[in-house]
């Protein structure tokens, strides 16, 4: 969804997670490359559709709106982290959120030059998730996470090579035959 910055809605996670454990247990799969088109990688969750859901969730009188935390983001970070074969993040733009998320879970970060990062839970009232709070510290140490995750902000490409976040920035123009 490149026009909407690669927002997930419900359909997307759904795709994303059972595409990702297809190609895990595909054998003539060796590796997986995680790419977007547009200008971001993915900005996480869509949030018109998640308000749309606290609302109904809220009239219904019940239910779990958040749910989508175990049923989606979980199972992909984990499809990710998991997966016997090497995953590399093409990271061409913008990754906030659970996006960011899904480029931590990687073994490898090849970013555009042009890319930026952005742990922005907190400044949408949400705990971190997509398995941030883990691989965050792990990467920059937790003093460096901490600040991130509680203080989002943009991270340019050259500034997260700096912090330790990517492998590799490239030029923008060469993203697809780098990460390749």
């Amino acid at each position: 969804r490149p026009d909407a910055m690669n927002a997930l809605n419900t359909a997307e996670k759904v795709a994303l997670r059972d595409a990702l454990l297809e190609e895990s247990a595909d054998p003539a799969v060796r590796a997986l490359l995680l790419t977007a088109t547009g200008r971001a990688f993915c900005v996480g969750q869509d949030l018109k559709e998640h308000v749309a859901t606290l609302r109904a969730t809220r009239e219904a009188g019940g239910g779990n709106a958040l749910s989508t935390v175990q049923e989606h983001y979980n199972p992909i970070v984990r499809a990710i982290t998991e997966m016997a074969k090497p995953v590399v993040a093409g990271v061409n733009g913008v990754a906030a959120g659970a996006g960011f998320g899904f480029a931590l879970a990687a073994d490898y970060r090849v970013v555009a030059d042009t890319a930026s990062f952005n742990t922005s839970f907190a400044g949408v009232a949400l705990t971190a998730d997509s398995g941030v709070s883990w691989t965050l510290p792990r990467l920059i140490g937790q003093s460096r996470a901490a600040d991130l995750l509680f203080f989002p902000r943009s991270v340019s490409a050259q500034d997260a090579l700096e912090l330790g976040i990517v492998n590799r920035v490239v030029p923008a123009a060469e993203l697809a035959e780098q990460a390749a």
